[in-house]
């Protein structure tokens, strides 16, 4: 895990939150004609807060620089918005909080109404640089192997990975989850560890079979993943925690001839994504598409935001429109701790910028880290996550992407579609629109502009008008013409 980018993280008093996240979700708007608000500034004096509710007027004739929302034109349908449970954060909110603080903070997290309903997560499968240990589900003494995988076992995950997604899932079941691996077993790469190397070429077998026990042993605990990438950032091998360097053809040759159809032959429903790794390479993932017979397999591409460009995203989809995208890590860190410009990166760059260059996940990385950010095992010394847990007294602290995730991922449900709304203008008035299953209508902006700018919003014949503070990114909620596209 690298990063350029500036991105997140200041560090917010959980009772800042209490205040932030109090009154109903906004699922739905007040009732006929009314539009709920909610505002978070970039001095941090208003934090998701919900504001008086506007109302929708009938629409003056031709206005210059309105935001028309046509939610009959729909583009692709969300899965959701989230972070990933790597092996730290499911670590310390499992140890170092009592049943009280985790139960508050797991509400928080996954709850609509008491907290920003948190609606995908990514799961390393083993260990990535944020573990307790270096670790996977096959591991051999030096020099050994297991090709039949009579060693397998995910007891680790059992211990509080799989407890925490268990406690997830229970407060929101529309929860979706990705699994992805930074490393084979040792013994299936040229380097024998999990540290560098790549996958030996008679190991393709058994690392297919390992894919299928990994996807069924979590099953099994009533935790599926709807989606796996095959390879955590494949043109990133690091020195010192998991990783795994592979070619596009190669992924091509494992997902064609291996892991494509072991999982036909085990009715294994879980999604194949490819690349997991940034806007920088698009060229990686088309070579992979090119290929009719991994084509067939392939659900979509997912990409990480520490080099390259958001756009980039649209070069996949215009080649292969019916392939998904999904956007899966961006991390923020103490080299970053403006919080006006942290969401701003986030909103402009993932939630804005991601979902209208055609995402239908977006994801942050850890979860929760600690004060000394970590656990970790190497890699990043100074990531932060969307919350940070204090080990010594289990006290929360909720940062800037908590509010930046927070007005999408509260607001836009699972299959939802994202819709029509026009020009974001980079630097201006950005945004993106979103119609719910219950046909409710969402509106995420940002004003990237210097100074104070009036919003303007027109759907058919009514519109409505606010004036957006410098810098604020704020959501906006009202009952639509019917339920979305099914």
């Amino acid at each position: 895990m690298r990063r350029i980018n500036a991105v997140m993280l200041p560090v917010l008093l959980v009772t800042l939150l209490t205040a932030a996240c109090s009154g109903n979700s906004g699922s739905s708007a007040d009732g006929p004609g009314q539009v709920q608000v909610w505002l978070t500034t970039p001095d941090q004096s208003k934090l998701l807060q919900q504001e008086d509710s506007l109302k929708l007027t009938k629409a003056k004739g031709s206005e210059e620089n309105v935001i028309t929302i046509d939610d009959q034109k729909v583009y692709q349908q969300m899965d959701g918005f989230g972070a990933s449970l790597t092996d730290s954060s499911a670590w310390l909110i499992a140890n170092k909080l009592n049943d009280e603080q985790r139960e508050e903070l797991m509400n928080k997290l996954f709850d609509h109404e008491a907290g920003i309903g948190i609606s995908y997560m990514r799961v390393p499968l083993g260990a990535s640089d944020f573990a307790v240990k270096n670790y996977t589900f096959n591991d051999m003494p030096a020099g050994e192997s297991d090709p039949e995988l009579k060693n397998f076992s995910i007891a680790h995950d059992k211990e509080y990975i799989i407890p925490t997604l268990q406690q997830a899932l229970a407060i929101n079941p529309d929860l979706k989850l990705m699994g992805s691996p930074w490393s084979a077993p040792g013994w299936m790469k040229t380097s024998d560890s999990v540290i560098g190397g790549s996958l030996k070429p008679d190991a393709y077998e058994p690392f297919a079979n390992y894919f299928v026990k990994m996807v069924q042993a979590y099953e099994a605990e009533g935790v599926p993943f709807d989606a796996v990438t095959l390879q955590n950032e494949p043109h990133y091998t690091p020195e010192d925690y998991p990783g795994m360097r592979m070619e596009p053809v190669e992924q091509g040759e494992l997902i064609k001839n291996y892991i494509g159809p072991a999982f036909e032959k085990n009715n294994i429903k879980s999604k194949i994504v490819i690349w997991d790794h940034n806007w920088d390479e698009p060229y990686y993932p088309l070579t992979i598409l090119n290929d009719p017979e991994a084509l067939k397999y392939v659900d979509g591409t997912a990409f990480h935001g520490y080099a390259g460009e958001v756009g980039n995203q649209a070069q996949v989809h215009e080649a292969y429109p019916d392939k998904n995208l999904y956007f899966t890590e961006s991390s923020g860190g103490a080299w970053s701790t403006d919080f006006g410009g942290n969401l701003k990166w986030d909103m402009e760059n993932l939630i804005i910028g991601a979902t209208r260059n055609w995402s239908k996940v977006v994801l942050k990385w850890n979860l929760a880290l600690d004060e000394n950010y970590g656990p970790t095992i190497g890699g990043c010394k100074d990531c932060m996550g969307v919350v940070t847990i204090n080990q010594g007294s289990g006290d929360v602290t909720f940062n800037s992407e908590y509010y930046s995730f927070g007005h999408a991922s509260k607001f836009v449900k699972t299959g939802a579609y994202r819709i029509e709304s026009g020009e974001s203008v980079s630097g201006e008035m950005e945004q993106v629109a979103f119609k719910n299953p219950d046909g409710s209508i969402v509106l995420v902006a940002l004003n990237a502009a210097g100074e104070d700018k009036e919003l303007k919003v027109r759907i058919g014949s009514q519109a409505f008008a606010y004036t957006m503070p410098a810098g604020a990114a704020a959501t906006f909620v009202w009952p639509g013409s019917g339920s979305s596209k099914q």
